[in-house]
Formats: structure tokens, sequence, C-alpha cells
């Protein structure tokens, strides 16, 4: 079993309101010395079997078919845990 992580970041020419606002709060707050905040998004993906270059393609295009709106947002996948059984 593997866990594989997608993670999903407006792409830096999109503006974002959510770090926008983040930023502002924490200024508010106190924590000073912060010039800008992105939110994005996390997916943690566990996957059963053995994790194969096909496997992780195939999470790839799962990942810019659903995951990501691809014209506004820019992902990467990565594997996080791989457990072997013995």
């Amino acid at each position: 079993m593997a866990r594989v992580v997608v993670d999903v970041m407006p792409k830096p020419a999109i503006l974002d309101p959510q770090g926008r606002a983040v930023a502002g709060a924490l200024e508010r707050l106190g924590f000073g010395g912060i010039s800008d905040v992105r939110q994005g998004k996390r997916f943690e993906l566990e996957v059963d079997g053995e994790l194969t270059e096909e496997r992780l393609a195939e999470l790839r295009r799962a990942a810019e078919t659903l995951l990501a709106n691809t014209v506004i947002e820019d992902f990467t996948v990565r594997v996080e845990h791989v457990t072997t059984q013995a």
C-alpha cells in the first residue's frame, strides 16, 4: 500500500483572495514579516497494491482531470509513504 499526495496551488498569475485574507489576518494578529500567503489543497490517496509507474501515471491523469483545475491551478504528485508486506 502507498500514500500518494497531490498538492494543488493557484498558478502564480492567478489572484488568491483566500491567501490574501489569511495574510491580512496574520498581520492583524501580530504575526508580521509575512509578505504573501497562497492557499491550496492537499489530497492524500491511499493506493492498494503495488505502485507501478503506470499506476502513478494514472494517478497523475486523475489529478489533472478531477483534483486540479489546470486552467488556474498547478499540481504536483508525489509518493509519501510505501508499505511493503512481509
